[in-house]
């Protein structure tokens, strides 16, 4: 599907935002909210596979975010050698221990004889959980141990940061497939249930796992795949080129490292939907489409449906861990706390909505569009309210009650920007053709 000059203009409107952002605020800014806004056009995507292919609504989006980050820190940060030498072979062997409990179980499930399956696999699961307590427990304890304040954790494989996002795509692509060998034989509304309490179950591990990354304490300082703006500042030649600009080299070097991640995220988008666009067009994703139109009829055509969501199930989280790697490598930080449904689920549903569900391009056009006005309405919203509100008397309750309502803006915002689209446009601003 090509675009058209109708989706041309659409997408000419979204980049006049944050040029003109650039000369009204400055263009720190405006690369700020630009690489955030190819970060969430890339989430977008992933939820548009899903959502626009194949019909399945995935409510679980933050927690499938918020695995890709790990899976960046998981590669990228140094090994601490204490922590390994005292208690990792112990979390190492939980873990396996927990893991073999799970195939023994589904194993006796299937093979042991009916009369006597459940007692069966009620033992092995007791017994695991008791021998996966007895070697994990101490492991965790004596990592957590070791200086608490700085690591307290088994640290990472210490590679180059740019190998995590497609391993955070991984990570998030395993657990996709686990959630999806379990949940997507419910019903659509069952299916949203289940993948938002798993993403709370993701969340709270990670919060609480101190031995993983740290938990609430954050992993900080991850290293970058641009260069710092401190070591652009001190070299002789990059000052002179920033001056030949009229730039000072302290705001050259913040805007050049802004612009080599755009550069970066940008390629990845690109790459991204040249390969969702070929899909889509391809046999595979005409099947795709017609398991989502109508299940029932595509079944007596003698194609897997179960086997078909799963597969799209997996490739779309996979999308959204990668996004969620890359926002990562952006923040130079993970910080379990911060991932919340407001912004990693419904604002990013909002996005498909918005731009148009079943289509690649309506969904990067959401992405940039809902992400930018998700940023600048509220200081906008308080600009105008101050506007509106200076001819009263200071100390009015109505004026003090205006003031306090415009830190609302953002979410009047989005609910209006909803309601608009459902009603002129209920397909989105570039339909599925």
């Amino acid at each position: 599907m090509t675009l058209r000059a109708r989706d041309l203009l659409l997408f000419a409107l979204v980049a006049l935002l944050f040029v003109g952002t650039g000369f009204v605020q400055s263009w720190n800014v405006a690369l700020t909210i630009l690489n955030m806004g190819l970060i969430s056009a890339i989430m977008a995507l992933g939820v548009n596979m899903q959502w626009g292919y194949a019909g399945l609504f995935n409510v679980g989006i933050m927690g499938f975010v918020a695995l890709g980050g790990l899976g960046a820190v998981l590669v990228s940060t140094d090994p601490v050698g204490e922590a390994w030498a005292s208690g990792g072979l112990r979390v190492l062997g939980g873990l396996l221990m927990g893991a073999a409990t799970v195939i023994a179980a589904i194993l006796a499930w299937r093979r042991a004889p009916s009369r006597w399956k459940g007692w069966i696999v009620a033992a092995i699961l007791i017994g695991g959980f008791f021998l996966f307590r007895a070697i994990f427990d101490p492991g965790v304890e004596a990592v957590e141990a070791i200086n608490p304040a700085l690591q307290g954790n088994l640290g990472g494989l210490g590679l180059p940061i740019l190998l995590g996002w497609p391993a955070g795509g991984l990570l998030a692509a395993g657990a996709a497939w686990i959630v999806g060998k379990t949940a997507l034989g419910l019903r659509s509304d069952y299916l949203a249930i289940a993948t938002l309490g798993i993403a709370e179950i993701i969340i709270a591990v990670m919060k609480n796992e101190d031995w993983l990354a740290r938990g609430v304490k954050n992993v900080i300082g991850l290293e970058r795949p641009v260069p710092y703006e401190i070591d652009l500042q001190q070299s002789a030649a990059f000052a002179e080129r920033a001056a030949t600009f009229g730039m000072d080299p302290v705001t050259a070097s913040s805007i050049f490292v802004k612009l080599c991640y755009a550069g970066l995220f940008g390629v990845v988008l690109g790459l991204l939907i040249w390969l969702s666009q070929a899909a889509l067009a391809s046999p595979w994703g005409r099947m795709m489409r017609a398991i989502r139109d109508n299940e029932v009829a595509a079944e007596a055509m003698g194609k897997d449906v179960t086997a078909r969501h799963l597969q799209i199930f997996v490739l779309g989280s996979a999308v959204v861990g990668l996004a969620g790697a890359m926002m990562t490598t952006l923040d130079g930080q993970l910080t379990p706390g911060t991932y919340q449904p407001l912004r990693f689920t419904f604002l990013v549903w909002v996005m498909v909505i918005v731009g148009g569900s079943g289509n690649n391009w309506g969904a990067v056009l959401g992405g940039f569009l809902v992400w930018w006005l998700w940023v600048q309405v509220e200081p906008i919203g308080q600009f105008a309210m101050a506007a509106i509100t200076s001819g009263m008397a200071d100390g009015s309750w109505l004026k003090a009650h205006l003031l306090d309502a415009a830190a609302h803006t953002r979410l009047l915002t989005m609910g209006v920007i909803l309601l608009l689209v459902l009603r002129f446009s209920p397909r989105g601003l570039i339909p599925e053709r």
